[in-house]
């Protein structure tokens, strides 16, 4: 049977003007994903990316560990339906206040404890956003993404039993299609992104019309490899 490997991207740069970009501690995290797969000898049919330059700059990163013979006839495909849901919209629908940078920042200040705060914002903007009250307010509502990221792992299915795929994309992609193979409800989504670390991998086992869960994020590379604080979730 064939097997796929989905990976959330290694940490993006939290709290910056663009967000679309590894921090130095993510691209550590993706060379060490690639210095284990080196280690285990690990081949890959097809490298897919979900287009974002912070899963391109992981899968790059990662792959360049990766002794040459492993990658020879490796094809590399970029699939934007692999792409993450636009998390600024999402926040900005439910807090308007959002949109100016500096308010924003001054009002979870104002808090205690401000990643706390910002958690307990994003929580509530994702339930605004999945509630299907409000689907006219998005550029892409909820059932939208759900249905891309189901249409994109189906382009995936193959009759190539030997096949290894690793996918890299985000926390919300993989959390939804753990949706769609273990039938969880959506607030069950939202919590499961939470819980995804960063460069974690999920593994699928693939039977042509079949996929099957074998693990769920998984990052003892990181914990093997790297040093202390190496698993982070934002």
């Amino acid at each position: 049977m064939g097997q796929i490997l989905l990976v959330r991207h290694g940490q993006a740069s939290f709290g910056s003007a663009n967000y679309d970009q590894l921090s130095e501690l993510g691209y550590e995290q993706a060379r060490l994903l690639g210095q284990w797969y080196a280690n285990s000898y690990q081949p890959f049919s097809k490298v897919v990316t979900g287009g974002m330059v912070r899963h391109c700059q992981t899968a790059d990163t990662c792959m360049a560990e990766l002794p040459k013979p492993l990658l020879a006839d490796t094809e590399w495909i970029t699939d934007a339906d692999f792409a993450e849901f636009d998390h600024h919209e999402v926040l900005l629908r439910h807090c308007p206040e959002y949109a100016d940078a500096a308010a924003f920042k001054a009002l979870l200040a104002n808090h205690v404890d401000p990643s706390r705060a910002l958690e307990h914002l994003f929580r509530a903007a994702m339930q605004r956003w999945m509630s299907g009250w409000h689907d006219s307010d998005y550029a892409e509502p909820w059932p939208d993404f759900r249905r891309r990221c189901v249409r994109a792992l189906e382009r995936l299915d193959t009759e190539d039993r030997g096949q290894s795929t690793i996918v890299f994309t985000s926390g919300g992609v993989i959390a939804t299609l753990m949706q769609h193979l273990l039938g969880l409800q959506d607030y069950q989504v939202m919590e499961l992104n939470w819980t995804l670390a960063n460069c974690a991998v999920t593994k699928l086992l693939q039977r042509p019309g079949q996929f099957t869960l074998s693990y769920l994020n998984n990052y003892s590379h990181l914990e093997w490899l790297g040093q202390q604080g190496s698993v982070t979730y934002r």
